[in-house]
Order: C-alpha cells, then sequence, then structure tokens
C-alpha cells in the first residue's frame, strides 16, 4: 500500500465524494464524531442550502487523496473572494497588500464556513498518516499554480498546527472562551467552585432570566419539530442582521438540518404563552457542546446569558461532556465560568514581502495572546483557593 502512488483530486461539491467514504476520514468510527462540523452530512447541508456556493464568496473545492484507489484523507477547501464568516481575521493583511498594489484575493481556506470551533481540518484514516502530509502539499500546490496569494487552515488543532508549522506554515495563535466539566455534578457544584461574589451573580442572573413568565426547555433530535426551526429563523435573522449584515445561513439550511442533523444538534428555546420569543442553538460533539446561534425577538435581562451559557453548561454537566466552547469573542463569558483557551490557524503567503510582514505580525501576536489568557484567566471567577481544573 504504501509503494502506491498517492492521486490528490479536487472537487467542486461534496456530493461528488460518497458520505460513507468522507465520513470515514472525518469521523473514523461508529461513535459520535467529535464535532459535527466536518461529517459530509453538515458540510452538504451547507451546500445543498445555498449557504456556499455560488454568489456566497465560498466556492467549494475540497481535496480528496486516493491511494491505490482508496480514499484516505479530505479536507474541505474553499476559494475565497473576500474575508467573512471566518472569525480569524485577515482583513488587515488584505487592505496592506491590495494598497501596495497586490491581488490578496481569491484565496483558499481549509475551514467550516461560518464555524468558529476547532477540529480536525486534515481528515485521514486511521493508519494513513501520509494522507496528511499529501493535503498540505495539495493546498499549497493548488494555491500557487493558480497564482493565488494565500492559503489559510483555520481552526486547526494544535497537533495539526505543530505539524503544519513544522511543513513551512506561518502559524497563528488566537483564543476564545471554553467552560470546562470539572467532574460537576449538577450547576450548584460548578457555582460551588466560584468566588462568593460570582456565585451570588450567576444565582442573580439564573433568576431574573428564568423569570420572564414563561418556560426553557432544551430539545434534540425529534423532540424538535418544524415550527421550532421557524421561530429560530426569525431569532436567527435578527441576531445576523445586526452584526453581518445578512445572515450566513439560508433558510433552507435549517430544513435540511432537520433532517440530517437533528440528533446533531440541540435548541434551547424560551417560550410563553405558545409563543417561543428566545432560542439559542449548540451543536454536540462526542465530549464537547458547541454554541452556535442565539436570538430573540423580545428583550429580557439575562436571558441571553441563560438561554446560551448557563442552559449549556447544564446539558454538558447532565450528559457528561467535558466542554463547553461558547464560539467567537465575548469578554462576558470571562465573568460566567468560560476561561481563555488558545485557538489555532496555519497560513501560507505567496508574495515574499507580505510573508515576510505577516510572519513577524503572528511572532508579535502570539506573544500578546498568551500575556493575555494568562492576565484573563487570573481575573477568572473562579475562587483562588480552588483553581478551576484544567482539561
Amino acid at each position: 500500500m504504501d509503494a502506491e502512488a498517492i492521486l490528490i483530486e479536487v472537487h467542486d461539491a461534496i456530493s461528488a465524494i460518497p458520505a460513507a467514504d468522507w465520513d470515514a476520514c472525518a469521523g473514523p468510527d461508529t461513535r459520535r464524531p467529535d464535532d459535527p462540523f466536518t461529517t459530509h452530512r453538515f458540510l452538504h447541508a451547507l451546500e445543498e442550502s445555498g449557504s456556499v456556493g455560488p454568489g456566497t464568496g465560498w466556492t467549494p473545492h475540497h481535496l480528496a487523496v486516493r491511494q491505490g484507489g482508496r480514499l484516505i484523507g479530505v479536507a474541505p477547501l474553499y476559494a475565497k473572494t473576500h474575508s467573512q464568516g471566518e472569525y480569524i481575521f485577515d482583513h488587515g493583511w488584505a487592505q496592506g497588500y491590495e494598497a501596495a498594489g497586490g491581488r490578496y484575493y481569491p484565496k483558499l481556506q481549509i475551514a467550516v464556513p461560518f464555524t468558529p470551533a476547532t477540529g480536525r481540518r486534515f481528515l485521514t484514516r486511521p493508519g494513513a498518516a501520509q494522507a496528511h502530509a499529501a493535503l498540505v502539499q495539495g493546498a499549497v500546490q493548488l494555491a500557487a499554480e493558480n497564482g493565488l496569494s494565500s492559503l489559510h487552515v483555520t481552526y486547526c488543532t494544535a497537533q495539526e498546527a505543530e505539524a503544519g508549522a513544522h511543513m513551512g506554515l506561518l502559524h497563528r495563535v488566537g483564543q476564545q472562551f471554553h467552560w470546562h466539566n470539572a467532574g460537576y455534578t449538577d450547576f450548584n457544584a460548578f457555582l460551588a467552585n466560584l468566588s462568593s461574589r460570582k456565585r451570588k451573580t450567576l444565582r442573580r442572573e439564573r433568576a431574573r432570566a428564568q423569570g420572564f413568565g414563561g418556560t426553557i426547555r432544551q430539545l434534540s433530535g425529534d423532540d424538535i419539530k418544524p415550527r421550532h426551526w421557524d421561530a429560530f429563523w426569525r431569532f436567527y435573522q435578527d441576531t445576523g442582521a445586526r452584526k453581518w449584515g445578512r445572515p450566513y445561513l439560508t433558510r433552507a439550511f435549517f430544513e435540511i438540518a432537520h433532517d440530517t442533523l437533528r440528533n446533531d444538534m440541540m435548541l434551547v428555546l424560551a417560550e410563553r404563552d405558545g409563543t417561543l420569543i428566545a432560542g439559542a442553538l449548540n451543536f454536540i460533539g462526542r465530549t464537547r457542546l458547541f454554541g452556535r446561534y442565539w436570538g430573540t425577538v423580545e428583550d429580557h435581562p439575562c436571558l441571553h446569558f441563560e438561554c446560551c451559557y448557563y442552559q449549556a453548561i447544564d446539558y454538558a454537566i447532565a450528559h457528561g461532556l467535558s466542554a463547553v466552547e461558547a464560539g467567537a469573542q465575548g469578554l462576558h463569558k470571562l465573568a460566567r465560568g468560560y476561561l481563555p483557551v488558545q485557538t489555532h490557524s496555519l497560513h501560507w503567503i505567496a508574495d515574499p514581502g507580505l510573508r515576510a510582514a505577516v510572519t513577524r505580525f503572528v511572532e508579535a501576536e502570539r506573544t500578546a495572546v498568551g500575556d493575555e489568557i494568562e492576565v484573563l484567566t487570573a481575573y477568572g471567577p473562579f475562587r483562588k483557593t480552588h483553581p478551576e481544573e484544567q482539561p
């Protein structure tokens, strides 16, 4: 097998690769995947719904590696004509390069669109370590042969970042806020680890949120009904219009997700007098819960904190999950038990001058991020005599 030639293919639709073959690389066993975002069903829902593809600035060019006719590795790859929906920002690089007369777009992106969640980006079958290097080399070669400015691999794992750096890619570090389960038996056990002042604040926030005059429920799988998506679409549109100008996901995505992804999702919904007024969408991984979207059609004190953060903690504890990833940014998460952690990305820059400038930037940024994480962790809400356990 090792002596057989490796073939690298580019596919302009994930439907060109059988789901079973893709998922044998993305989640190489029959249990729940580490995260659902690189599964065939999730990426296919993005394409089938028109959330990515023509007119979106995300054009699929997925990589596949075959050896002896057998698929041994894949990577979700897109040509980008902008830097929206990535959450690891390179707008400054683009502006500087274009001001100097360069052409930054299009670029290549190995990523899950609109999803700032850490996970494997070079998806290989067990025992096919050679596929990882082939995917990296294939992506770089594709960018270079097409005269593109750059290749970016966003929200990869720390192990992938280390391997990529050894292969000559630039390693960039960022930060997010994650909640870690220190073996808590319930929410009160988590609160007991907080300082007295923070503990009182969280209890007060939960009481205020739950006093909005209705009920808050967690729904997953067949408990999610089409009417819930009708309501959540309204919530999502409101948040998307305020944050991004237009929502990234189409209405069709949620219809497809109901058919193919509802067992991967957990909806938190607030309802009063038969009317759904707010909700948060989470995705379920093997050991982690991933908070993604939130929205509301009414303003109620602390309801955002309850639906997005405290309900997620409740779910993680009840289901024995090790962590909750609460998405990009949000310093307010720190006071609610979500501590800063590193995120990772890899970058290949074609132009030597731009590459040198970006290298200096990411090296300085790495030091600054490390210092910030250290300071923020020290200011976290946990009792100093019983520091939070890290994973």
